[in-house]
């Protein structure tokens, strides 16, 4: 019998989560997530590891444009002249994230997972993360990942722990100010 997608996935992104928690942990830092189509995978691998209630605080799924903009305040005319897999959305949803929650960090995943939805522009397998804190600049990028609709949207989820992970070392510690 094949193994569960969930198992792979957790163990694909185990030592990437341990990484992310210690880096997040060293800097007193807390993350929120805003996800479309890796529909809160990125919040389960963070939320398998025990403890991280001390440096995860929520995930959004934000799966409709309707949720985008209800939940993230992302405009809709923003999404219909970009298109919700656009950099412009993406960093949309991690602005609106910073600014409905107290994370310190955020990071927000929008694509096209598959097997149909894509179009010669934005074909299947196109993702765009952005990532960034609440005293910086967002970051973004887009990614094209081939595969199945579970290879897209597991190796979405690799490649954005590793973006926070990558920018965690830029960020100074304790920056939040609220006295963590």
């Amino acid at each position: 019998m094949p193994a569960s997608p969930w198992i792979d996935i957790e163990a694909a992104s185990a030592s990437l989560v341990h990484d992310l928690a210690a880096a997040l942990l060293s800097r007193r830092l807390r993350l929120a997530t805003a996800e479309s189509c890796t529909g809160g995978l990125i919040a389960a691998c963070c939320t398998a590891l025990p403890g991280s209630s001390e440096w995860f605080d929520r995930g959004v799924v934000t799966y409709s444009n309707a949720a985008k903009s209800e939940l993230l305040g992302v405009p809709a005319a923003l999404i219909e002249t970009h298109g919700a897999v656009s950099s412009e959305v993406a960093c949309a949803m991690a602005q609106g994230l910073l600014g409905r929650c107290s994370a310190d960090v955020v990071v927000a995943v929008t694509g096209i997972a598959g097997p149909g939805g894509g179009s010669l522009d934005k074909p299947v397998g196109t993702v765009w993360v952005a990532w960034g804190a609440r005293w910086g600049s967002l970051q973004a990028v887009r990614l094209s990942l081939p595969g199945d609709r579970q290879a897209v949207r597991h190796a979405a989820v690799i490649e954005a722990l590793g973006k926070v992970i990558g920018a965690c070392a830029e960020w100074p510690i304790g920056a939040h100010g609220d006295g963590r």
